[in-house]
C-alpha cells in the first residue's frame, strides 16, 4: 500500500505517521482544518482544508488511496462526536470510492487490563475514565461502528504516548490483553501503523501496543 490518506494529521501521532510514510515512499495525503497553518511540503504530500465532520470537504480526495488513518483527537472534554461522528464519514467516502482499510486510534483505558496493579486499576477508573468520560464514550462507539461495518478495521488501543525517537521494537497482541502495559512513544506507534497496513492478521481485530 502506497497511498494513504491521514486525519487527525496536526496530532502528534498523525504527524509522525505523515513524516515516516513519507520517508517510507508513500503518498500521503492529508486532511486538515486549516491548510495555510499546515507548514509541512513535500513533493509527495497532498494537503487538504476539510473537516471530517463535514464530508463534503474531503469525499473527492478518497479516491485512489489504498488506506485511511485516523488520528483523530480532541483536547476538549466535553461531549464530543469527532470519533464517531468522523469515522461514519470517513466510512461512507470510502463506500463512494471502494477504500476498503483503515486504521483508528482509541485509548487503552478504555476497558482496565485483568492484570493491572490495584492502583493502576483504581488511576483508570476514577481518574483517567472520569477525566475523559465524554471522549471514551465516543471512542467506544466508534469502535462499535467499527466492529459493525464491513470494512478490514484495525483499532489500535495504545496506553500512554510520550515523546521519543523511534525504536522498531514494542510488544503487541490482536483481540487480547497485553500484559504489563506502560507506555510508547507515539514514533513508535506511526511505525506500528504504517507496516501493518497490509497485514490481513489484524483486519477486523483489535490492537494492544506497549513496551
Amino acid at each position: 500500500m502506497k497511498e494513504i490518506i491521514v486525519f487527525g494529521a496536526t496530532g502528534g501521532t498523525g504527524q509522525q505517521v505523515v513524516h515516516q510514510a513519507l520517508i517510507d515512499g508513500f503518498e500521503v495525503t492529508v486532511v486538515v482544518r486549516n491548510k495555510k497553518e499546515y507548514m509541512l511540503e513535500h513533493p509527495h504530500l497532498v494537503v487538504i482544508q476539510g473537516d471530517v465532520l463535514k464530508p463534503a470537504t474531503f469525499s473527492e480526495a478518497m479516491n485512489g488511496k489504498d488506506a485511511v488513518v485516523s488520528c483523530l483527537g480532541t483536547r476538549d472534554r466535553k461531549p464530543t462526536t469527532v470519533y464517531s461522528e468522523g469515522v461514519t464519514n470517513i466510512m461512507q467516502a470510502m463506500k463512494n470510492t471502494g477504500v476498503r482499510r483503515i486504521i483508528c486510534l482509541s485509548a487503552g483505558a478504555l476497558e482496565i487490563p485483568p492484570d493491572a496493579t490495584m492502583m493502576m486499576k483504581l488511576v483508570i477508573k476514577y481518574i483517567l475514565q472520569r477525566l475523559f468520560k465524554h471522549g471514551y464514550a465516543d471512542m467506544r462507539l466508534m469502535e462499535k461502528i467499527l466492529y459493525n461495518s464491513t470494512f478490514n478495521w484495525t483499532v489500535i488501543r495504545p496506553p500512554r504516548l510520550i515523546a521519543g525517537e523511534k525504536k522498531g521494537e514494542y510488544r503487541t497482541s490482536i483481540n487480547e490483553f497485553l500484559p504489563h502495559l506502560s507506555y510508547i512513544t507515539r514514533a513508535d506507534l506511526a511505525h506500528y501503523i504504517l507496516h501493518h497496513l497490509d497485514d490481513e492478521k489484524t483486519f477486523k481485530c483489535k490492537v494492544e501496543i506497549s513496551y
